[in-house]
């Protein structure tokens, strides 16, 4: 700056010298003026004035999301002071300026308070970045579509599986139905075109997939949304069947249980000391002759009748207890008799209400959840109900005839649904199935598989963070690929209160399946694009903006930014034209 200075000063002093000692006097003072004017416009075009203005502060800004109303953001314009910005959040308008950052408004507008976010809403995991200000939600209209869904997402081959939720904003009947494997497998129609609703299939094929959600009305498609899931093989189960004499109540079930994977032993009694035994899908064959400890410790689920367990020796019973309540082994016992054996663990708790003989004849229908039908069944007796108990199974008026107790970390059940057998000789394969499946799964023991990762985000979406918690890894990170991508590695953060979980922030780029490594330990997930589930993305967005919706706290003084502009360059640039064109005009005259 002083170089050029002294370049000016020079300049114009040269310049007036040269005006001055020139012979012709004519013109000299407009020679004069435009030399300095010619300075000047050098000076100006390369160090411009400033100028300082104080003016208010701007305490509210608008962040405008995909499916804004033009008409809510000129109505809220109106309502706010002169000079409200105005951001795009994630988009690439051609007329609004972008914001990418949410941080970036406090550093842009220091003074900011409120903060008015139209259209559908920002991701839940950017709210926390808001944090300190008010931030005030304008939704846009909902439109037609799926509110909410749940469904389970690593469902067992074989086990029935189900997807509810709620749809709404349909003028006329709407049918929703579910899309899985190519094919329609049930549907549901809502008259008042919105409510809940409940639709089941069972699956048939391992691995992933992703079903879909479909509403329609009048045959015009209305709203379409995914439904990925994993189907995990069917978990085999180690049964021990104890039967006082042979039924075909027992041999109908060993084959029923043996067709799907299921390991079996089967003890039946033949005569007085005399007894049969018989392994399917069993790599051994331990002696069954006794309940022993070592025995019990082999089996996951003993399956008896009364006059099995009412020939237990001491010892037995209480073997058969301690597993139970060691939560290693469940029990169902068929109560065919009058009264519940005291080997039983836990019998105290089950009592029996006998039927009169002409009620016992006449088949009742029976209920469970999820079952496809509603089968009948001789029943001889009914439960009483208890404290202690959780029913299964119910007949007619809410009698339950199958009930379960919980024994220290174990299940025992008894069912007084002595024969199911004729099911199968009905035609009622999937009653049978049904029936079964549901027993054994609230009886069983979980396993619970070490190392195991769960995402813990409901809606992973792209660009937005998910959490993955792995219990029990022994590598320092977490292994994630996005279809056919390359490999990240995420480290993990053990957890301060449970030194078995870990967890790791992750921010997928894409919509698709992701699988999650740990170890041995494997994890699919699927990641929902922004145009999929906007219903749950807008809950979840007015909830966690909720607590951020009261007014924070304002100065009584309205508070002032003082600003430095510049004058434009052009004005140098001009008025070194200007005098330098005089100069070359009086020259020519």
């Amino acid at each position: 700056m002083i170089y050029f200075l002294a370049f000016c000063l020079l300049l114009a002093t040269a310049l007036t010298l040269a005006a001055w000692r020139r012979p012709d006097a004519r013109r000299r003072l407009l020679r004069l003026g435009a030399g300095l004017a010619a300075v000047g416009g050098l000076w100006l075009a390369a160090f411009p004035p400033t100028r300082t203005q104080q003016q208010l502060a701007s305490q509210a800004a608008i962040v405008l999301t995909d499916g804004y109303s033009p008409d809510s953001l000129r109505q809220l314009l109106r309502g706010l002071a002169a000079g409200t910005p105005v951001w795009r959040y994630g988009a690439t308008p051609p007329d609004t300026p972008i914001l990418s950052n949410l941080p970036a408004l406090r550093q842009r507008l220091p003074q900011l308070h409120t903060v008015h976010v139209l259209g559908q809403g920002l991701p839940a995991a950017d709210v926390p970045a808001l944090r300190g200000l008010r931030v005030v939600a304008h939704p846009a209209a909902q439109a037609v579509g799926f509110r909410a869904a749940a469904w389970p997402r690593q469902p067992e081959l074989g086990q029935p599986w189900a997807v509810e939720g709620s749809f709404s904003g349909a003028t006329a009947p709407a049918w929703i139905s579910l899309q899985a494997a190519g094919a329609p497998r049930d549907s549901v129609r809502l008259p008042a075109g919105g409510g809940t609703f409940r639709l089941r299939f069972t699956p048939k094929a391992e691995g992933r997939a992703v079903y879909s959600l479909v509403a329609r009305t009048e045959g015009k498609v209305l709203a379409q949304e995914p439904v990925p899931l994993e189907v995990r093989p069917t978990r085999p189960v180690r049964v021990l069947l104890l039967a006082a004499a042979p039924s075909f109540e027992v041999r109908f079930l060993k084959n029923y249980l043996a067709s799907h994977q299921h390991s079996v032993a089967v003890r039946t009694g033949v005569s007085r000391g005399l007894v049969q035994t018989e392994f399917l899908n069993s790599a051994t064959s331990p002696d069954l002759s006794r309940l022993t400890p070592a025995l019990l410790a082999r089996v996951e689920l003993v399956l008896a009748d009364a006059g099995s367990l009412a020939a237990l020796s001491g010892a037995e019973s209480a073997a058969l207890a301690q597993a139970v309540r060691a939560g290693s082994c469940g029990v169902l016992l068929l109560a065919d008799a009058a009264t519940i054996p005291r080997a039983l663990p836990g019998a105290g708790a089950f009592g029996l209400l006998t039927r009169s003989a002409a009620a016992a004849t006449a088949p009742q229908p029976l209920s469970w959840p999820e079952a496809p039908v509603r089968p009948a069944a001789l029943l001889p007796a009914t439960l009483r109900p208890g404290p202690e108990l959780r029913p299964l199974v119910l007949a007619p008026n809410q009698q339950p005839v199958a009930a379960a107790r919980r024994l220290g970390l174990g299940q025992v059940a008894v069912t007084t649904v002595a024969e199911t057998f004729p099911w199968l000789l009905q035609g009622q394969t999937a009653a049978y199935e049904a029936y079964w499946s549901y027993l054994l799964t609230a009886l069983v023991p979980a396993t619970s598989s070490v190392p195991a990762i769960e995402l813990t985000t409901a809606w992973p979406r792209p660009h937005a963070p998910l959490t993955l918690q792995v219990t029990g890894a022994s590598a320092p990170y977490l292994r994630l690929r996005a279809g056919n991508a390359a490999p990240v590695q995420v480290a993990l953060r053990q957890n301060a209160y449970v030194p078995e979980w870990s967890t790791a922030p992750y921010w997928p780029t894409a919509p698709g399946w992701h699988e999650a490594q740990a170890g041995p330990a494997r994890q699919w997930f699927y990641v929902f694009s922004n145009e999929q589930w906007r219903g749950p993305a807008r809950q979840e967005w007015l909830r966690a903006v909720a607590p951020l919706g009261a007014a924070a706290k304002v100065s009584a003084a309205p508070a002032t930014v003082t600003t430095h502009s510049g004058w434009p360059r052009w004005w140098g640039y001009l008025l070194f034209l200007l005098g330098a064109g005089l100069l070359w005009l009086e020259e020519k005259l």
